[in-house]
C-alpha cells in the first residue's frame, strides 16, 4: 500500500470498539489506499477520549500531506480542538497540518476516504467530509 502524500485520517470516539469499526469500515471503501487511524475510548481502554491515543493515530496516520480529525460527540470534540492548538503551538508533532473536519463520524470518515485516496489536499478532502451532512438517507 503506497499512501505516500495522502491525507491521513483520525477516527475519535468515546468508544475504542466505534472508532476501529469505523475504521474498519473506511479503510475497506478506501481499498488501502489512504492511512486512517482509531483513536477510541481512554488510554486504560475504558470509555472516553485520550490526547494520547490522539496523538499516537496523528502520527501513524501522517504521510505528510496533513491528517483530518473526525470526532463523535462533546469531550471527543474537544479533545480534538485542544490537539489541533497543540500542533499549533508545537511544531514537534510532526505533521504538516491538522484539522478538526465538521462532520458526521461514519459518512463524513467514508468521504473523506474516499477523497483522500484520490489524491486530494487537506481541504478538499475536509470539505469532502463536511459535505456528508447533506446526504440523506429518504
Amino acid at each position: 500500500m503506497d499512501t505516500r502524500g495522502t491525507v491521513g485520517i483520525v477516527v475519535i470516539s468515546h468508544s475504542r470498539m466505534l472508532a476501529e469499526g469505523v475504521v474498519e469500515l473506511a479503510r475497506e471503501l478506501g481499498g488501502g489506499r489512504v492511512l486512517i487511524e482509531p483513536a477510541g475510548g481512554d488510554a486504560s481502554g475504558g470509555l472516553g477520549t485520550s490526547i494520547e491515543l490522539v496523538e499516537q493515530a496523528v502520527r501513524a496516520a501522517d504521510s505528510g500531506a496533513g491528517v483530518v480529525l473526525l470526532a463523535d460527540v462533546g469531550s471527543s470534540v474537544l479533545t480534538a480542538k485542544s490537539f489541533v492548538a497543540d500542533c499549533e503551538a508545537d511544531e514537534a508533532i510532526g505533521t504538516q497540518e491538522v484539522v478538526l473536519a465538521d462532520a458526521p463520524l461514519v459518512e463524513g470518515a467514508v468521504a473523506a476516504v474516499a477523497t483522500a485516496a484520490g489524491g486530494a489536499d487537506l481541504a478538499t478532502v475536509v470539505a469532502a467530509a463536511g459535505e456528508a451532512y447533506d446526504f440523506r438517507k429518504s
